[in-house]
């Protein structure tokens, strides 16, 4: 019953009807929604900056008299135009949660705007606050639609290090219909692995794989190859500590790692770059100089862990865990 009731996709627009409700949206909305498209210089900060005028959702809704969810659908196709077409501010991404949260408020169980809307916010605009907000609000309006709790579970992990709150996300989306395979699993490793190099690479893989935008996906793909700089960083460190036991002195190049048998090969820099033992004895990558504690991306050491949406204290525990783990 839930599920019929989600929406992804932007209604047919072609009914008179409609088309009446679209022309009283424009007018209402001074115009924000159906401008003329122009090539003059700047457009694409001038139709961005359009969101901000938006009314508020509650006030848009009553006057325009049941086509809410077809002013939904324009005012997704504007975003849509909008986002991406260059580097926005951060002014910019304050004005898009505006147009999400009238979307939103518009058509409740309009589910592409959150899911898209909230790995937005998140990956490019850093407004974890922001994304956390709006999907909170769609998880309550789509409690059938998995892709939400994926992406706050994302939030948690990557930005907040609230591994205990994404690994509860986690499990409820492995008990949920249509969700990849791969979600009990992953669930269960962030309880009992939250801080390992490894499950933030699943989890990254799992995200690019539910991604859509491109942007985002280069971003995902970026950050996998500097997590993987990390594991790559932690085993080579474990090589070396292992091979300090046996010879009683570290080595001058990883390289004997391989020859004395500590480890079977050196992993390939992701980057194309290479890995090398410095005269202290730590592990570099040659790309990525400094260490990158990117499985805990969110943090710089100085950085708050924010606080929990007051909306997301009803989250399931891992109690569930044990019931859904069991299915794959």
């Amino acid at each position: 019953m839930l599920t019929s009731q989600i929406r992804s996709q932007p209604r047919f627009l072609g009914s008179l009807p409609i088309l009446i409700a679209a022309i009283g949206l424009s007018c209402y909305g001074q115009g924000v929604l159906q401008k003329e498209l122009d090539s003059r210089r700047g457009l694409a900060a001038t139709q961005i900056e359009e969101l901000a005028f938006l009314p508020q959702g509650e006030i848009l809704k009553p006057v325009l008299l049941g086509y809410h969810d077809v002013a939904a659908d324009l005012i997704w196709l504007r975003v849509v135009q909008v986002v991406g077409q260059r580097t926005n501010t951060a002014e910019e991404y304050e004005w898009l949660y505006h147009a999400m949260d009238v979307i939103t408020t518009l058509d409740l169980q309009y589910v592409e705007p959150y899911q898209v809307g909230g790995t937005v916010l998140a990956e490019l605009g850093h407004r974890v606050d922001l994304s956390n907000k709006l999907l909170v609000k769609g998880l309550e309006a789509n409690p059938a639609a998995w892709q939400i709790p994926f992406a706050l579970g994302y939030n948690h992990f990557f930005f907040l290090q609230n591994y205990a709150v994404a690994a509860d996300y986690m499990s409820r989306v492995a008990a949920m219909p249509g969700r990849p395979p791969f979600v009990a699993l992953l669930a269960a490793r962030l309880y009992a692995q939250a801080e390992n190099p490894e499950t933030a690479i699943s989890f990254l893989e799992g995200m690019w794989r539910q991604t859509q935008d491109e942007q985002v996906k280069q971003t995902i793909e970026t950050r996998i190859k500097e997590v993987t700089i990390e594991r790559d960083i932690l085993n080579l460190e474990t090589g070396v500590a292992r091979y300090m036991e046996r010879e009683g002195k570290p080595p001058t190049d990883l390289s004997q790692l391989v020859t004395r048998g500590v480890l079977p090969a050196l992993p390939s820099e992701p980057f194309g770059g290479v890995y090398r033992i410095e005269k202290t004895g730590e592990i570099s990558s040659s790309t990525h100089p400094t260490k990158l504690h990117i499985y805990r991306p969110g943090r710089s050491g100085t950085d708050p862990i924010l606080p929990l949406h007051p909306k997301e204290r009803s989250i399931p525990n891992r109690s569930l865990l044990p019931n859904v783990a069991s299915k794959n």
